[in-house]
């Protein structure tokens, strides 16, 4: 009997675990067994790997193979253990040294001529890997940026299994062979590996206040908030939103520029930090959304789903392997939900929790995946289906009934967690022309959304949280609440009942942002007027 062990990561969410290979050769009939809940994709893996081992000139044990996956309990899907499956076979037959492979993570799968095909999810897996102290990782040569994110690893990613298990008795030093390629991971991004598996412990350490973040790709689209002619009070919403983390509804008629003001509301916030980068880029890989030779998102996400995508597209979710969805793709960024009312209305409630926790729970049989989902949300809709219901309206053709059921699509559980709602009228001619020299560009405007945000985070620096928008109702109440004086517009609107206990508490948070962006240390009464103002917004 022969018996040799690998190790592999299984990603719930992107939380990874490491999984123990074992693979057990004897004798008796002919056969391969997969054991510990494997998946379908999983299982066809037998086929894979045998021409695989067969193609790249080794021969295939004509005995009892036994292929044990551990943890037993916990679910394993996809193609990526197809790497450490075949070398965990291998070592057991003899063809490689079982003591060279036990201490290493093997991702990757297997194309039927033994190379190695680009697996999803490699940085959160990686960094799961060095978590649990391992310091050497094979990947596929297409994934092997995004591991050399995770500081403190040995990456190997060679073209195929024949180039592997040549390498393999170099005992870990530098590969010659051009198929190989062996990398060092230095410091990285972070000054020390991941304290827990997966995301979370690379998300320990975020951009210390004030920090620019990292550079924007030179290739990004030339977005500048000068290009919104006119609407000054939805810009102006735009930078409070940005500056506070708070969510924005934007009505008004076709092109009026609510879809232009949205696409350039991650021009006026700050870059993304470290930690927020690898964390990010963590989703995006698990997603299999990394741009080609960017493993790295340096930018806040913007994320704009069509109005006829699913609950499963929009939260994530899958019957198989579970994928994150639209709301964690624009993590620390914008979820921007264009035609909003068009949105079946589960579809929009389903984003109800998210909003309020900032992470999105998948319960599925034997498992349960995490995902974060901490974004802006910016809504947009015309006033009425004909969308000509400005002005006067005299040429809308709509009956109020149904302009009232258009807007009765967003439900009132949602608005009242939108804080900043902002109705935008056509543009005359006037600010058009004058616009073209007066409107303030995004560096101007993010420079102020900077200030603003280094005040809040030297203000919650103790606390934990970044933004003014991530408050907990209790502390607001207990630790951040404005003079009494200031509150004499909410007590009001509280007792004519227009606002509910968790609006009083978003429109204490979003005059916080407005003292932040005055440069006061409390809110004020014009403050906290105005806040209830945007709080009401189209409603009123």
């Amino acid at each position: 009997m022969a018996l040799a062990r690998t190790h592999a990561i299984a990603l719930v969410g992107v939380q990874g675990h490491v999984v123990e290979i074992e693979a057990d050769i004897e004798n008796g009939l002919v056969a391969l067994l997969l054991v510990g809940l494997p998946d379908t994709a999983l299982r066809e893996a037998r086929d894979r790997i045998r021409s695989a081992i067969v193609n790249s000139g080794q021969s295939w044990p004509q005995r009892r193979i036994t292929v044990g996956l551990s943890p037993a309990s916990l679910p394993k899907r996809g193609s990526g253990f197809d790497v450490g499956i075949a070398v965990a076979i291998l070592a057991a037959a003899g063809a490689a040294r079982a003591s060279a492979v036990a201490d290493t993570v093997f991702l990757g799968e297997l194309g039927l001529d033994g190379r190695l095909r680009p697996a999803p999810g490699v940085l959160p897996a990686v960094a799961a890997a060095a978590a649990a102290g391992f310091r050497r990782v094979v990947v596929p040569q297409e994934n092997m940026p995004e591991a050399a994110l995770v500081p403190g690893m040995r990456i190997v990613a060679p073209a195929s299994l024949a180039a592997l298990l040549a390498w393999m008795p170099g005992k870990g030093t530098a590969s010659q062979d051009p198929a190989v390629l062996v990398l060092d991971s230095g410091a990285g991004l972070a000054s020390a590996p991941p304290r827990t598996a997966g995301v979370a412990g690379v998300s320990q350490r975020r951009a210390a206040p004030g920090q620019p973040g990292l550079a924007r790709p030179a290739n990004s689209p030339a977005r500048d908030l000068a290009d919104v002619a006119g609407q000054p009070v939805a810009r102006r919403a735009a930078e409070i939103c940005a500056a506070g983390g708070h969510h924005l509804m934007l009505l008004g008629p076709p092109g009026v520029g609510k879809t232009l003001l949205a696409e350039r509301l991650p021009t006026i916030m700050p870059g993304l930090g470290p930690a927020e980068a690898l964390e990010v880029s963590a989703i995006h890989s698990v997603a299999g959304a990394l741009a080609p030779g960017r493993p790295l998102v340096t930018e806040p996400p913007f994320c704009a789903p069509h109005h006829t995508a699913t609950k499963a597209a929009i939260v994530g979710g899958g019957s198989g392997i579970i994928r994150p969805g639209a709301a964690s793709l624009a993590h620390l960024g914008c979820l921007f939900l264009d035609e909003a009312p068009e949105f079946d209305r589960d579809v929009l409630d389903a984003l109800r929790q998210p909003l309020e926790s900032g992470e999105v729970v998948l319960a599925r049989s034997g498992v349960t995946a995490r995902f974060p989902a901490r974004f802006t949300l910016l809504l947009a809709a015309n006033p009425c289906p004909c969308a000509r219901m400005t002005g006067s309206g005299a040429d809308c053709t709509c009956s109020p009934l149904a302009r009232r059921r258009y807007l009765a699509r967003l439900s009132g559980p949602l608005l009242d967690r939108v804080d900043v709602k902002v109705q935008l009228l056509p543009v005359s001619r006037a600010e058009l022309l004058c616009d073209l020299r007066l409107a303030e560009s995004s560096a101007t405007v993010a420079t102020r959304v900077l200030q603003a945000r280094e005040r809040a985070a030297k203000r919650l620096q103790a606390t934990g949280w970044r933004l003014n928008a991530e408050i907990p109702g209790g502390e607001l109440r207990r630790r951040f609440r404005p003079e009494p004086a200031a509150l004499t517009p909410l007590e009001r609107a509280m007792d004519l009942g227009q606002i509910s206990a968790r609006g009083a508490d978003r429109i204490i948070r979003l005059s916080w942002t407005l003292a932040d962006l005055a440069g006061v240390d409390r809110p004020r009464l014009a403050e906290v007027g105005y806040a209830l103002g945007l709080w009401l917004g189209v409603g009123q």
